[in-house]
C-alpha cells in the first residue's frame, strides 16, 4: 500500500471532521473508507460500554448485529484486541472463537479458517472501543501493513471524538439532561437500553428527552408488551431526579385492600396483620420518581386518595392522623383507554386529568419496521450467552418471518419467542452445535401470507337484508379485534384503520357499548 493510497482514502474523512453530520452517517462513512483502504468481507465499529461492546456501525454483517451487546468476558478475541496497545492480526488457525461466527452476510456456515484483525480506539488515552475486520480469504490481509490500520484507527478516534463532542454540546444546551448524564457516568449505573433506529422509535426517544427535563406527570400508554416500564426508566434517567430513587408499583398485582398500604404505608395495628409501622411507596420515592404501572386498575376510592396526594403533596399512613409531606414526580402507565373509562364512569375525570398532564404513546412493535431485527439480535445474544453457545443466529427466512409478523404481544412476545425457539432448536440437535441457526420453522410463527379476509373466514354468516348482515359482520370483526387487543379501543382502532372516536360511534350504533 502506497502513501498516496492511504492519503487518498483518509482525506475525505479529514474533511468530514469539520462538517455537521448525523452520528450514524459519520460512522457509516468511516467504515466505508476503511473498507476501501483495507478490503474485507465484514467490518464493524464497536463502543465499549461498561463490560460490553455495543456495535455502532457494521458492514457485511447481518442487521441484527446492531442490536447485540457483546460481553467482553465471553468473547476472547475482543478481550485480546482491547488489551493490545495497537492493531492485532489473528493467525488464520487461531482457536479463539470469532464473535461474528454465523453473522457474516451471505455465509450460512461457520467462518472456519479466515483472516481477522482489529484495533482498539483510544479517546484521551482511555479505551473507547474497537475497529474489527474479517475476510473469508486467509491470504487477504497478508499484504496489509498494520501501520496502515493504526493510521486509520487514529483518524477513526478523531472522528469518534468529534461526534462525542457534538453530543456533549447538545447536552450542555439542555442543562437537565447534562446533569442526568453526569450522574449516570459518575455512578456507573445505567438504565436498560432502548434499542431501535426507526423514525417512530427516534421520535419516542426525543419526546422522552423533552419531558424528562421537566417535572410534569406523565401518562404512558400503549399496548401490552411495548416496554412502558422501560420508557418510565428512561424518563427518570433523563430527569434532574436521576440521582434519587425510582420506585415502581404494579397496581394490578395487588388486591384493593393492600394497594393503599403499599402506596401510603401504615402504622402498627392499622389492620389485621399490620404488626409493624411501614413506609409506603410515596415516602420511599421522596425526592425521586414513583412509577405506577397498570394505573387503569385502581379503584375509584384509591383514585380519590391519590388525587389528594398529587394536589397537596401530603399523605397519611393507614391508621394514622399524622401528615407526611412528600416531593414525588409521578409517572403512570396503562394499556387501557382511560378517556373511555371516564366516559363510562369507571374512572374519575379529575384524577385522569391529573395523570395525563403529558400523555406519551409508546408505538407497537409492528409500527417500528426493521427495529424487530435489532431487538431480535439483542435477545439472541442474551440467549447465546445464557445457553453457552458459540453463535446464535437467524436464517434469512427467519428474518423475513419476523418482519412479516404482526406482533400482537409486541417486544415481550419477541423476547419470549427467541428464548423459546432457541431452547427448542437446541433440543432438536443430536450434538451440541458451534452455530445454532434459527429458521422460520423453528420460530413457528403463524402464517401471515394469507389475506386478512381469511382471518375472518369463520365468522358466522347471517340471513336477512344486506344492512343487517353488514352490521352483524361489523360486530364480529370489531369484537374479534378487541379480543386481540385486550379491549384496548385505541389499539383496535389503529388495526382497523379507523379514528378512535369513529370506532366508538360505530360501536355505539352497533350496540357494542
Amino acid at each position: 500500500m502506497t502513501a498516496h493510497t492511504l492519503l487518498t482514502t483518509l482525506l475525505p474523512l479529514v474533511a468530514d471532521l469539520s462538517r455537521e453530520l448525523p452520528e450514524g452517517e459519520r460512522y457509516r462513512r468511516l467504515l466505508h473508507a476503511m473498507h476501501a483502504l483495507l478490503p474485507c468481507d465484514a467490518a464493524a465499529l464497536l463502543r465499549l460500554d461498561g463490560e460490553s461492546l455495543v456495535p455502532l456501525a457494521v458492514d457485511g454483517l447481518s442487521a441484527d448485529t446492531l442490536g447485540r451487546r457483546f460481553k467482553v468476558s465471553e468473547h476472547p478475541r475482543f478481550a485480546v484486541l482491547l488489551s493490545s496497545p495497537g492493531p492485532t492480526r489473528f493467525d488464520s488457525d487461531s482457536e479463539l472463537p470469532d464473535p461474528y461466527d454465523g453473522l457474516v452476510d451471505g455465509l450460512h456456515g461457520h467462518l472456519q479458517v479466515h483472516d481477522c484483525m482489529g484495533c482498539p480506539l483510544f479517546i484521551d488515552d482511555q479505551p473507547w472501543g474497537l475497529l474489527t475486520l474479517d475476510a473469508l480469504d486467509t491470504e487477504r490481509f497478508e499484504r496489509v501493513e498494520l501501520d496502515a490500520l493504526q493510521a486509520f484507527a487514529s483518524l477513526a478516534a478523531a472522528t469518534v471524538n468529534v461526534a462525542e463532542r457534538i453530543e456533549r454540546l447538545a447536552l450542555r444546551a439542555e442543562d437537565e439532561h447534562q446533569r442526568a448524564e453526569i450522574y449516570r457516568q459518575a455512578s456507573g449505573q445505567q438504565h436498560k437500553e432502548m434499542i431501535g433506529q426507526s423514525k417512530t422509535h427516534k421520535r419516542l426517544v426525543e419526546e422522552i428527552k423533552l419531558v424528562g427535563g421537566s417535572d410534569l406527570t406523565v401518562l404512558i400508554t400503549g399496548e401490552t408488551g411495548v416496554g412502558k416500564e422501560l420508557v418510565a426508566q428512561a424518563i427518570h434517567a433523563a430527569s434532574s431526579r436521576a440521582d434519587k430513587p425510582l420506585i415502581s408499583l404494579n397496581c394490578a398485582a395487588l388486591p384493593e385492600t393492600l394497594v393503599e398500604s403499599e402506596l401510603f404505608g401504615h402504622v402498627r395495628g392499622a389492620f389485621t396483620g399490620a404488626l409493624n409501622e411501614r413506609r409506603g411507596k410515596f415516602e420511599l420515592a421522596n425526592g425521586g420518581t414513583l412509577f405506577l404501572d397498570e394505573v387503569g386498575e385502581l379503584s375509584l376510592s384509591v383514585q380519590a386518595k391519590l388525587l389528594r396526594v398529587l394536589q397537596s403533596g401530603q399523605l397519611q399512613r393507614l391508621g394514622s392522623d399524622k401528615e407526611h409531606q412528600v416531593d414525588v414526580r409521578l409517572i403512570a402507565a396503562t394499556n387501557r383507554d382511560l378517556a373511555d373509562e371516564v366516559r363510562n364512569g369507571r374512572y374519575r375525570a379529575d384524577f385522569y386529568h391529573r395523570l395525563s398532564v403529558y400523555p406519551l404513546q409508546v408505538p407497537a412493535l409492528r409500527e417500528r419496521g426493521r427495529d424487530v431485527l435489532l431487538l431480535a439480535g439483542f435477545f439472541l445474544e442474551q440467549n447465546r450467552s445464557r445457553m453457552g453457545l458459540g453463535s446464535l443466529r437467524l436464517t434469512g427466512d427467519a428474518q423475513a418471518a419476523l418482519l412479516a409478523y404482526n406482533w400482537p404481544g409486541n417486544v415481550r412476545e419477541l423476547e419470549h419467542l427467541i428464548g423459546r425457539s432457541a431452547l427448542k432448536a437446541l433440543g432438536n440437535c443430536r450434538e451440541r452445535p458451534k452455530i445454532l441457526s434459527l429458521s422460520a420453522q423453528d420460530l413457528d410463527l403463524p402464517d401471515v401470507s394469507a389475506p386478512m379476509i381469511e382471518e375472518h373466514a369463520q365468522i358466522t354468516p347471517v340471513t336477512g337484508d344486506l344492512r343487517q348482515a353488514t352490521e352483524h359482520y361489523q360486530r364480529q370483526v370489531i369484537n374479534a379485534c378487541l379480543e386481540r387487543h385486550q379491549h384496548n379501543w385505541a389499539s383496535a382502532a389503529r388495526e382497523l384503520g379507523l379514528d378512535r372516536a369513529n370506532l366508538g360511534r360505530m360501536a355505539k350504533r352497533l350496540g357494542l357499548k
